[in-house]
């Protein structure tokens, strides 16, 4: 199973650079494209630039006819065409491959993120991890969609430029050769400076996005607590820091771009200054003559030679940018791995009943300052059935969860057998289901409510489990039946209702260990009856746990134990009969 580094983990610049190496493959042949179509509308250029200087050196020195010159006036324009259509080529398969490569590590992210059991230590906030999956991602556009190609173009179009020009005019070839280098080079050392501030506007953006979407989430406890005003000069102030830092990012932009406007500059007057004393024969560095259509040709072609560096520097933040935004998705969501996850394992299929066994468990509170419940001891045979009885507060819910790996435990479980660490996220979540006192109700309709326990689940499926889990009941009487719209945490509905909505998705699923806390909460004693008859008959073949405060509930079951703080403690079946608990 592939793990994620905390957090806090920043990873160095080789590994994030590898990481976008890979996320290059993603973007298929669309990206190939995007580099490809530049590079050969430039070595086109050359053409067209021999051309016109081809087609003007005749008009100017032969006075050639118009016929004459016609032929090479529809090549030109053939050749502007073309290259002008592999520019659109090129801007078009960019955003495409980018495209695609922002929905995969948007899908692997968000996979990646549901991966973690919910209350794991190192889970970044619902802010931070929604900054990172939307606004950091799509800070990877430019790089994928545009520096790519460009930095293609920066390395392999001047030394194309070059190696045409250097046999033609040896002077305008080694000034080119001599002068491009000396770009990268100096644009290279004003990068190292626009990384760092990349890398502190990036985090502040987080930082703003994050606080953001938190303090909206919980926007009605602070206006209670008289915090509003607090919060607001606190969001201000943390856009000031973002501003700042954007601004710092700019003015480095600015002056990588005129680092390589001056050197450009300097390469193209040499030419210019170099071919203007030739002609006046003031310079005898050729020993053949230097024609129109040859000088016209080397200054048609000197700022050409610069002009793939001047693209890639316009695009070189792109790239610190990208990783700057890799580094803070790392920092928030952990490492992203190439490795697959193994879903080939030993554990039992879906709907195989599983194997429970617990021992000298011990529980504590977040801050592992208070035991919940120690050294439980606890064996379920496959297919079995049994409760969980005691007071609120006594750690069942504590005890359901640590059994499927939701909270953190010391001791040992195994299921079948094998460790709780030793099973992979999908597999650990595809054989087991829980529900909880409190399930995860959307705002959506009850049916797509249901479906979240089987997405894929037909229409007929989705009416069944209705019917087994009570909800027709309640959903005949409403105009639009299962279609009904219900708000954010079941807004519109009861509790017993949500409840029985959240139940609804265990006859969805195939899971060989059910546990259920409290499923027939708020119910009256008929409707439980009925609900605890249904699970238990969908339950035959699997194991099942239940923790209840009903004894009504318990007598259904095979066996039951009472939660103590020092463990469990099986209770009799005459004391289930009288509600002992």
């Amino acid at each position: 199973m592939t793990r994620s580094s905390p957090p806090s983990a920043r990873r160095p610049e080789n590994s994030v650079s590898h990481t976008l190496k890979l996320l290059q493959t993603q973007g298929g042949a669309a990206l190939w494209l995007s580099i490809a179509a530049p590079i050969l509308a430039g070595v086109l250029l050359v053409w067209q630039a021999w051309i016109l200087a081809s087609t003007l050196g005749q008009a100017i020195e032969n006075v050639a006819p118009i016929s004459t010159l016609l032929p090479g006036i529809f090549i030109l324009l053939g050749i502007v065409l073309a290259r002008a259509g592999l520019s659109a080529i090129a801007d078009h398969t960019g955003i495409i491959a980018a495209e695609r490569i922002k929905l995969h590590l948007r899908q692997t992210l968000f996979s990646q993120l549901l991966a973690k059991p919910p209350r794991a230590a190192n889970s970044a906030a619902s802010g931070l991890a929604a900054a990172s999956i939307v606004d950091q991602v799509e800070a990877l556009e430019s790089y994928f969609a545009r520096y790519i190609s460009a930095s293609a173009q920066g390395i392999v179009l001047p030394l194309v430029f070059g190696a045409i020009i250097l046999p033609i005019d040896w002077v305008a070839g080694v000034l080119f050769l001599v002068s491009a280098p000396l770009i990268p080079i100096f644009m290279a050392l004003v990068g190292w400076g626009a990384q760092v501030a990349t890398d502190r506007q990036a985090k502040a953006l987080s930082h703003l996005s994050g606080r953001f979407s938190d303090r909206l989430r919980g926007l009605l406890t602070l206006k209670l607590l008289g915090r509003e005003e607090a919060e607001t000069e606190g969001i201000v102030s943390a856009s000031e820091a973002l501003r700042q830092r954007t601004l710092k990012v700019l003015r480095i932009a600015f002056l990588s771009s005129a680092v390589l406007e001056f050197f450009a500059a300097l390469g193209v007057a040499g030419v210019a200054l170099y071919v203007g004393l030739t002609f006046i024969d003031y310079l005898h560095l050729r020993t053949s003559p230097l024609t129109l259509q040859l000088g016209m040709f080397l200054l048609l072609m000197a700022p050409e030679v610069y002009n793939p560096l001047r693209v890639m520097a316009a695009q070189y933040h792109d790239r610190a940018s990208a990783k700057a935004a890799l580094n803070e998705i790392e920092a928030n969501l952990g490492t992203l791995s190439d490795e697959r996850v193994d879903h080939t394992d030993n554990a039992p299929l879906p709907g195989k009943p599983i194997a429970l066994e617990a021992n000298n468990v011990t529980l504590r509170t977040p801050d592992h300052m208070r035991a919940v419940i120690e050294h439980v001891t606890l064996r379920v045979e496959p297919g079995q059935h049994i409760a969980l009885l005691g007071p609120s507060g006594s750690g069942k819910s504590t005890l359901l969860e640590a059994l499927v790996g939701l909270r953190d435990a010391e001791g040992d479980i195994l299921l079948d057998g094998r460790p709780l660490s030793e099973w992979s996220e999908p597999s650990l979540r595809g054989r087991t289901f829980i529900l909880t006192q409190k399930p995860r109700i959307i705002h959506a309709s009850l049916a797509d409510n249901m479906a979240l326990g089987r997405p894929a689940a037909s229409r007929a499926d989705i009416e069944k489990a209705a019917e087994l889990s009570g909800v027709l009941g309640f959903t005949a009487g409403l105009p639009l039946g299962l279609d009904t719209i219900i708000g954010e945490d079941g807004a519109g509905i009861s509790g017993g209702q949500a409840q029985r909505v959240a139940l609804a998705r265990l006859f969805l699923r195939d899971a060989g260990l059910i546990i259920l806390d409290e499923p027939t909460a708020h119910l009256d004693a008929a409707l439980e009856q009925e609900i605890i008859q249904s699970i238990t008959r969908y339950a035959r073949g699997r194991t099942l746990i239940v923790a209840t405060h009903s004894p009504a509930v318990a007598k259904n079951l095979d066996r039951a134990w009472r939660v103590t703080p020092t463990g469990l403690v099986e209770a009799p079946l005459s004391a289930r009969a009288k509600g002992v608990a």
